[in-house]
């Protein structure tokens, strides 16, 4: 965060939100959101700017900030400037090449990503909730610009440009980066 907040010259607020699978789904949301709120309300605190809050994550923290975008839109809750999604997982494990392609092999594989999911969803009901899973959402208009990174080397991958092309179609501003030769873990090896 220290580098990011660097390299970027911004404030970088990190959240340690609850995890699964002792804080199943939307614990993990909510305390992310909360954060939000307070990050605002106390800008004086954090000493940022309450105008330009950009919300980002790496992998499942790529989830939690595409669905703080969408919570926040939904509520009418604090503005949202820029969403950062670095590999995010935007949906359960689906059939889809990069599934295929990257099962096994490459750090985060498909029996690894089944296990996280069926640890964060307390029911089936929740696998559809777009705020679990972004993807699902059927409306994408009205969110902020994004930032996303892919991998060629994840089995996430498709999630990723399935969102890219789902956010340019709902006439959302997008900066897609992709790095073909690359694993899940891109930001860590990145910094």
């Amino acid at each position: 965060c220290r580098t990011l907040a660097n390299d970027a010259n911004r404030v970088v607020v990190s959240v340690e939100y609850r995890l699964a699978p002792e804080y199943p789904f939307p614990v993990g949301l909510e305390d992310s959101y909360t954060a939000l709120e307070w990050v605002v309300e106390n800008h004086d605190v954090v000493q940022g700017d309450p105008n330009r809050i950009a919300v980002g994550g790496k992998s499942a923290g790529g989830n939690l900030a595409a669905a703080l975008a969408l919570l926040a839109r939904d509520r009418n809750g604090p503005t949202i400037t820029q969403q950062i999604l670095c590999i995010p997982v935007l949906d359960r494990p689906r059939e889809t090449a990069s599934y295929e392609e990257n099962a096994a092999g490459y750090g985060l594989s498909r029996a690894a990503m089944d296990w996280y999911w069926n640890h964060y969803m307390r029911t089936d009901v929740d696998e559809a909730n777009p705020y679990a899973a972004p993807l699902q959402a059927r409306d994408l208009s009205g969110l902020p610009p994004a930032t996303v990174l892919t991998a060629g080397f994840d089995p996430v991958r498709d999630d990723g440009i399935e969102y890219v092309a789902r956010l340019e179609d709902a006439g959302v501003p997008v900066d897609h980066h992709h790095y073909p030769d690359v694993a899940h873990d891109l930001v860590s090896t990145a910094y």
